[in-house]
């Protein structure tokens, strides 16, 4: 399970990011430290569901996203809540890019096919688990945006109920109806890939 921010550094996070919204540099100098433990948790937890291989380890994700998040100048920052969503957001991403990546590699990608035996070894089962999920996502993304936004939070992200409901500005009884929603429809849609 990932672990909840310290709910003592949940205000300072938040002046923090509204600061740094603000265009004050020192803020993100001081955010990045309040931030960064659960970022590697929400790291690990998306890691975890990987194959033991991957390209990326923990810390490597935790700086690919926070390069996406700090590039983010059209946000309007609200929240801690708001700012781990779009955290979880940008590692669903960079995983898929890296999923892609593996997947065109395994095609030949221009280079020369691997022999049958060498190419057992490289396993792209998970890669293609989250192709197909993301293509889900974006079939879902289409009914409903909210879903596919608590999935990245709860899936992804490893955020609580509340700390969801927080992020979407909704009630934690409509996150957990979505939730449960969300997942029917995802296992539906997977089942028939």
């Amino acid at each position: 399970m990932t672990p909840k921010p310290m709910d003592a550094t949940s205000h300072n996070v938040t002046q923090l990011l509204l600061d740094w919204g603000e265009g004050d540099p020192e803020a993100l100098a001081a955010l990045v430290p309040l931030v960064y433990k659960h970022l590697r948790a929400m790291a690990h937890n998306h890691l975890r569901h990987e194959r033991a291989d991957h390209t990326l380890n923990t810390t490597a994700l935790v700086h690919e996203a926070y390069l996406k998040l700090i590039d983010q100048s059209r946000v309007q920052w609200q929240n801690r809540a708001q700012f781990y969503a779009l955290a979880a957001q940008a590692m669903r991403r960079i995983l898929l890019m890296y999923a892609r990546s593996r997947n065109r590699q395994k095609r030949g990608g221009g280079q020369q096919p691997l022999p049958l035996d060498e190419a057992l070894i490289l396993p792209a089962a998970r890669a293609e688990v989250l192709i197909d999920l993301d293509e889900a996502l974006t079939r879902l993304e289409a009914l409903d945006e909210r879903m596919v936004r608590v999935v990245e939070c709860r899936y992804f992200g490893g955020l609580t109920i509340e700390e969801t409901a927080e992020a979407l500005n909704v009630s934690p009884a409509t996150v957990k109806r979505e939730w449960r929603a969300a997942r029917a429809w995802l296992h539906e849609a997977l089942r028939e890939t």
